[in-house]
């Protein structure tokens, strides 16, 4: 069996705190949460923790997210002494936005493809952060890394997705890579 990673996290900060957008390594990690295959068991690290997750993730043989090459991956890099983007990445966003032309969110995703959307949002998990709810936090992470499993699932096992565009319910293929290609190209592995 791979060892397949889903994962997910939610940063202390706001865009605005940090300069805007394009500055995601400065949002700070207020806990991230991954999901193993082969352990079928979510992992959750705080800040003070995330070193263990940086050892999970240079172990998978493929690590699955939504958004994680242009978001999760930028806010971990100041945590750690790799470079993640030699790290063998299934980002569901980058397939679905080479299908689609344009990015959606995963709860537009989510809700039309499994009838479940998220049960927060990421200001949400911030206010969890800074009012100390971290059981809160965890469960929004937790929750998210759960719906992306599925998804990923789904569009392995059906070879498409929906998405709510407004108030319609749509269809589109999506054929997930027989590989997984590095974040910087360098290297493919065979995932079948």
């Amino acid at each position: 069996m791979l060892n397949k990673i889903v994962f997910d996290l939610e940063t202390q900060k706001e865009f605005a705190e940090v300069g805007g957008r394009g500055r995601n390594h400065l949002l700070r990690v207020s806990v991230a949460v991954a999901y193993s295959y082969p352990e079928n068991k979510f992992f959750v690290f705080e800040e003070k923790t995330v070193h263990k997750l940086g050892e999970l993730l240079q172990e998978a043989d493929v690590v699955v997210g939504y958004n994680i090459v242009d978001f999760d991956y930028q806010v971990l890099q100041p945590y750690f002494n790799y470079t993640l983007d030699s790290l063998p990445t299934l980002d569901l966003l980058v397939q679905i936005e080479r299908v689609l032309g344009h990015r959606i969110s995963l709860d537009a995703v989510a809700s039309a493809t499994l009838d479940a959307g998220k049960s927060a949002s990421g200001l949400d998990a911030i206010k969890f952060w800074r009012l100390g709810q971290m059981d809160k936090l965890k469960e929004y992470c937790i929750n998210d890394v759960k719906i992306t499993r599925l998804v990923y699932e789904y569009a392995s096992e059906h070879g498409k997705l929906f998405y709510k565009d407004f108030f319609k319910k749509k269809e589109f293929p999506i054929h997930l890579p027989q590989f997984v290609e590095r974040v910087n190209k360098q290297k493919q592995i065979s995932l079948f």
